[in-house]
């Protein structure tokens, strides 16, 4: 019989929690590559629940592994790092970046066992300027899933981190969620004020679109729609993809190369990875008609500091402890709706002010949340069939993320949601070759 899950099992990613074993079936983005230094200093990296170390060795070998030595439990990350693995600083024991023990420099030479030794370690690979792992049971690993943003050259590609204290899912589905971007980000915004040509103005003309929504291989997609007062339609695209993925519709449909990874550090921090192509139009287009930056959408990172800190990287300065440089007076006048002076804050202000774990049970879902709930079925049924024996979507398959795109346009006359994304996508730019997804 196989376990009961429900959408209270989708936050929890521990090692004995159905959503961490599903999940870690998946390759997943781990941290930047730029954070480890050859030879240089390790850092705390906490992953699915797990305190783990990461390095790279003096011979450029990046390495994963458990933070204790299995000697007696010192945490490597005081550890020494030498050309061949991290040293721990106890007894002397080394151990290479696949985890295996190298040297017992305390142990008599005839009495040593270092063939019969390992730390718990992760396979790592760096694609587009990010360090990925894969922390499942597999012997070997299943190939890397083809989110096309992911696999452009490091040159094109653009990658930036952010920490933010509440789980994976319900930022998640802050992506999923178009209805908000009407009022959390532009509700100060007036049409007027915005050139006839910025697409973003439709949004401010009609806060209220419909919707069309739908399962796809990759998970689930949905299409915002709403009628213009030219009459055509203003068409917002987006994605929802295995395991913890989504495309956002920030950006013309057909360049608009991006994907977002929100990485569980445990049940209660998240690591948001967002991959973008350097050479996309200008999402968002958040300027008045005189090219002037509008009010509340700023779209930029104000980061604190990294320490070393189990949660110490990629947090950003606004957070829970200043509610988020909220300005009331900007708010009150209506200048800025929300009152926060910047989109990315907007958005982890309304997540993280839910707590680390929403209670699902005192929602009261709207229509406009259909892809939230869609969303959550999809994640429910997919876990309980791995759990019946099944293989995740997309691990054996990781082809069938490239058919995804989010983003916005235009359509003349209003045709049904999958003929306008199969017409758009014929237009759409693909700078990296499929076979990518092979390697």
């Amino acid at each position: 019989m196989s376990e009961a899950v429900s959408t209270k099992s989708l936050p929890h990613v521990g090692s004995d929690a159905p959503m961490g074993r599903f999940m870690r079936e998946y390759w997943l983005p781990a941290l930047m590559s730029r954070e480890l230094e050859r030879g240089g200093a390790q850092i705390r990296l906490m992953l699915l629940g797990e305190k783990l170390v990461a390095f790279r060795d003096g011979e450029g070998a990046v390495g994963i592994m458990d933070e204790r030595c299995p000697h007696r439990g010192v945490s490597l990350f005081l550890g020494r790092n030498e050309s061949a693995g991290l040293r721990c600083i106890y007894h002397g024991w080394q151990f290479g970046a696949n985890g295996r023990c190298i040297d017992m420099p305390s142990v008599p030479p005839s009495q040593r066992f270092q063939d019969k030794v390992r730390v718990r370690s992760y396979r790592t690979v760096e694609r587009a300027g990010v360090v990925w792992v894969y922390m499942g049971q597999r012997a070997e690993p299943p190939p890397l899933p083809a989110f096309e943003a992911t696999m452009l050259p490091d040159d094109d590609v653009s990658v930036y981190c952010i920490q933010r204290a509440c789980n994976w899912l319900q930022i998640a589905e802050g992506d999923l969620d178009t209805s908000h971007f009407g009022f959390l980000h532009m509700g100060s915004v007036d049409p007027e004020d915005m050139a006839p040509d910025n697409l973003l103005r439709h949004t401010a003309e009609n806060r209220i679109p419909d919707f069309s929504m739908g399962d796809a291989p990759w998970g689930t997609s949905y299409a915002a729609f709403r009628g213009t007062t030219d009459g055509r339609t203003y068409w917002r695209f987006a994605n929802f993809l295995f395991p913890c993925w989504t495309q956002s519709p920030q950006g013309p449909f057909e360049d608009h190369i991006d994907a977002r990874a929100f990485v569980p550090m445990d049940d209660n921090h998240t690591m948001l990875f967002h991959f973008s192509w350097k050479k996309k139009s200008a999402a968002l287009r958040a300027v008045d008609k005189h090219g002037k930056q509008l009010p509340g959408l700023r779209n930029d990172n104000d980061f604190l500091p990294n320490t070393t800190d189990w949660f110490g990287r990629w947090r950003t300065r606004q957070n829970a402890e200043n509610d988020w440089e909220m300005d009331r007076s900007a708010q009150q006048n209506g200048t800025i709706y929300s009152g926060i002076d910047n989109l990315r804050v907007q958005d982890q202000a309304a997540v993280e002010s839910m707590g680390y774990i929403v209670d699902h049970g005192l929602e009261q879902l709207a229509p406009t949340d259909q892809m939230v709930a869609r969303t959550r079925r999809r994640l429910v049924k997919a876990l309980q069939t791995y759990l019946a024996g099944a293989t995740p979507p997309g691990v054996d398959d990781p082809d069938v993320f490239y058919g995804a795109r989010s983003g916005y346009f235009l359509t003349e006359s209003q045709l049904g949601w999958q003929e306008a994304y199969q017409e758009r996508m014929k237009q759409a730019v693909h700078p990296a070759p499929l076979a990518i997804a092979a390697e």
